[in-house]
């Protein structure tokens, strides 16, 4: 009953129906574009991309764009070129005083920084457009097919797939001032749910038809442990450490009067994803160099296992350093001390200043190193459940990039739909409590 009076309530709400209808209508045409092949490529010949794919960073790409990068769908490229430039430009935004500036001027310097991400977008589209066209031939022709690609069909090509991207970029940016929010985000959410029915199905069917029975056991076990994987994600998303500031509002001699208290949360993992695309990314470096190579034995050749004992002892360390490096560079505690300091604010039992900038930086020290670690298991889960014997399609709904994306932009959305409720003088979607999304912003990246 609560549920289906969640259901009505959010029917109710009139500006919030026609989001909600907007955003459907807008993933649907995102869904349709994905099946639209490139002109001059027979779909029939695709086997090989498909293979090709199938593990991997390819395999992150092609799940980021919802399956059009194993289609040679016109939205190939997917929503990656814009996450890739967003990222450079946060951290330029974090090195470079230029973009300091801008990212401190507001909204005129928020509009810039899109602007500037824009550019670089529609930069690694030109660049990324000819490699995928020319991997897709070499794919093709290696399964016995035939691509015919000359300069100018490779120019036009590139052409289709930025304007795909770009075209993805505006369903995102529509979502976002028509829909329910979360815009880019949510596009990347779908194209992640999109493959789990089939994932499933597959995993499900392999179960059946083992001959060794339980399969149906085997199963329902593989369900519980995925649940208790996605709550573990809950967690480290939500997870949060209140560090309590007593803001002073009059001071008389040597007492104070009306002090408020209030809290700042820090986060258990406030690096996000971050820390797991920097080490897929290094550690895709061996996999390309080797892979050049007839030779892939050795160590070297042991990173090309991708889940392979050393490839994700590798993958594990390099992500908690990651989440060190990226909490250290996002997460200011100098910068928190002096903003407590000039609104007239203090830690209880703590001295303004340094000794309240190392007090800060050893709580973010000691919750980012569980937080650090948890990451990193949930990183490699996918290896872990594909070597207990489960499909690579549903092995990776287990952890990773996928299954925090999920967990994210689900949270972020479900927010978004009970503020509506609330401002409506509506029941939240939950008795107790508030839904908590990611203070990081609603971006997935």
């Amino acid at each position: 009953m609560g549920f289906t009076k969640t259901i009505k309530n959010i029917w109710s709400v009139e500006d919030l129906r026609k989001r909600i209808g907007i955003t459907l209508l807008l993933v649907i045409i995102y869904r349709f574009g994905c099946y639209v092949v490139l002109p001059g490529i027979n779909p029939d010949e695709l086997l090989a991309l498909k293979n090709f794919t199938a593990d991997g960073l390819m395999q992150l790409l092609d799940m980021f764009s919802g399956g059009a990068f194993s289609q040679a769908s016109i939205f190939a490229l997917g929503i990656m070129p814009y996450i890739t430039a967003s990222i450079v430009i946060q951290l330029l935004g974090m090195v470079l005083p230029a973009f300091q500036k801008m990212q401190r001027e507001g909204e005129s310097g928020r509009m810039k920084l899109n602007q500037y991400t824009r550019y670089l977008t529609v930069l690694i589209l030109v660049l990324q457009g000819p490699a995928y066209l020319m991997n897709l031939k070499y794919q093709v022709q290696a399964a016995g097919g035939h691509v015919e690609l000359g300069v100018w069909t490779i120019a036009f090509m590139t052409i289709v797939l930025a304007a795909g991207s770009m075209f993805i970029m505006w369903l995102g940016e529509r979502i976002d001032q028509k829909g329910v929010g979360n815009g880019i985000s949510f596009i990347i959410l779908i194209g992640i749910i999109a493959r789990l029915p089939e994932a499933f199905v597959q995993e499900f069917t392999g179960r059946l038809m083992n001959s060794q029975g339980g399969g149906l056991v085997l199963f329902l076990v593989e369900i519980v442990i995925l649940l208790a994987v996605i709550a573990g994600a809950v967690l480290l998303v939500q997870g949060t450490r209140n560090v309590p500031v007593q803001y002073a509002k009059k001071v008389v001699g040597n007492k104070q009067y009306g002090g408020a208290r209030q809290f700042i949360p820090l986060k258990v993992n406030a690096a996000g994803v971050m820390p797991i695309i920097f080490a897929q990314a290094i550690m895709f470096i061996p996999v390309t160099l080797v892979g050049f190579s007839t030779e892939q034995t050795g160590f070297f050749g042991a990173l090309t296992d991708m889940y392979g004992f050393w490839y994700n002892l590798i993958y594990f360390l390099m992500i908690v350093a990651f989440t060190y490096f990226y909490t250290a560079i996002t997460v200011r505690p100098a910068q928190m001390a002096e903003d407590m300091k000039r609104n007239n604010g203090f830690i209880p039992g703590i001295k303004p200043g340094k000794p309240t900038v190392d007090y800060l930086d050893s709580i973010m020290s000691r919750i980012t190193l569980p937080g650090s670690i948890f990451l990193g298991i949930v990183a490699i889960l996918p290896a872990i459940a594909h070597v207990c014997g489960l499909n690579r399609s549903f092995a990776s709904f287990f952890g990773g990039t996928s299954l925090l994306i999920l967990v994210g932009v689900i949270l972020d959305t479900l927010r978004i739909v009970e503020g509506h409720l609330i401002m409506h003088k509506y029941d939240g979607l939950m008795k107790h409590g508030r839904i908590k999304g990611r203070s990081s912003g609603s971006s997935a990246f």
